[in-house]
């Protein structure tokens, strides 16, 4: 049986490119023959500087988007990254079997850390190998990711067999899952760019809880391409990037909607995209909030995910350690 495991961070906004890009595949794979279990990644997020109030509400608030969006603790482990602390551990140990030019290499860092590259935490530098000890500490054969999560897998897969090849098996080395169609959700405000909840302005995003004339004047507001035609294409990305969206949600294929918007100009367009994200998220939005007022009952589903677990992140670690002479 296949094991997936992938997770998302606790670091405010959860936006309608993390649930195409990934909560809609946690959904998906919890129905078909495969093992899931689904992070809540906060020792990632303060690679940041974090607000410690702030970071204890954004953590339910993720539980409750996880639940809200259909991820059902019934059939996947929903748990916080913290609360194995064998996942801290297993990082060291792979940090000391990771070279600092692969870390120098990954594009996620560059693009975070910019020109300040010497008043960064070594936590970010680091986030790499953090991530690769989530996964190979659950023996994960399968990770759902965004294209720009890519590399990370990649490295993930060279530190396993790194270990593998000098110790010993003692790693499963894990492939990542890339749903193409929506793999990578740009901006509103500039489709050359992810959309980000870390984005210099609220109209990059779309999140998962804003109220419907937010969502209606975001949508209004994103940028479009030259000409009128609603159509993908390479020179269209812009456009592409709606189509994408409203594929994502309403089911309808690109092609389909192309043709249904044969003719129609860009306000048409944009109007019925709105309509189409607002009656998507209502559902969502109504779940999340009740569940919210329900803090206790997330704070037992997390801790039983993270019990559950146990004897897996135990059992990994005490490999691990055996196999390099550590105990």
């Amino acid at each position: 049986m296949k094991r997936i495991f992938s997770g998302i961070q606790p670091s405010g906004v959860v936006h309608i490119g993390n649930y195409l890009g990934a909560i809609k595949q946690f959904v998906e794979l919890q129905n078909q023959d495969a093992e899931c279990i689904y992070c809540i990644v906060d020792l990632h997020t303060i690679t940041v500087p974090q607000d410690p109030e702030a970071l204890k509400k954004n953590i339910l608030s993720v539980a409750a988007i996880y639940l809200a969006c259909g991820v059902d603790p019934e059939k996947s482990t929903i748990f916080v990254q913290s609360h194995r602390p064998e996942v801290a551990e297993l990082s060291w140990i792979l940090n000391c079997h990771t070279y600092m030019g692969e870390l120098e290499r990954m594009a996620q860092f560059k693009e975070k850390a910019g020109e300040n590259r010497k008043s960064v935490s070594a936590g970010l530098f680091d986030y790499p190998v953090l991530m690769a000890a989530d996964i190979l500490l659950y023996r994960t054969t399968d990770v759902p990711v965004g294209e720009d999560q890519k590399q990370h897998i990649e490295i993930t897969r060279d530190i396993a067999e790194r270990i593998n090849n000098k110790y010993g098996q003692v790693f499963t080395v894990p492939n990542p899952l890339i749903k193409k169609e929506t793999a990578r959700i740009m901006g509103l405000d500039d489709p050359k760019k992810k959309m980000a909840k870390s984005a210099s302005t609220a109209f990059n995003y779309i999140a998962l809880t804003d109220e419907p004339d937010v969502i209606r004047d975001k949508i209004k507001r994103a940028v479009t391409d030259s000409g009128s035609e609603i159509k993908a294409a390479s020179d269209k990305p812009a456009i592409s990037n709606l189509l994408t969206i409203f594929s994502g949600i309403s089911g309808k294929s690109i092609a389909e909607l192309e043709q249904e918007f044969e003719g129609k100009n860009y306000s048409e367009f944009k109007s019925d995209l709105a309509e189409a994200v607002v009656r998507f998220l209502t559902p969502i939005q109504k779940k999340y909030n009740e569940l919210m007022s329900e803090p206790e009952k997330l704070r037992e589903i997390l801790n039983a995910g993270a019990k559950k677990l146990e004897p897996i992140a135990k059992k990994t670690l005490i490999e691990v350690k055996s196999k390099i002479g550590l105990g």
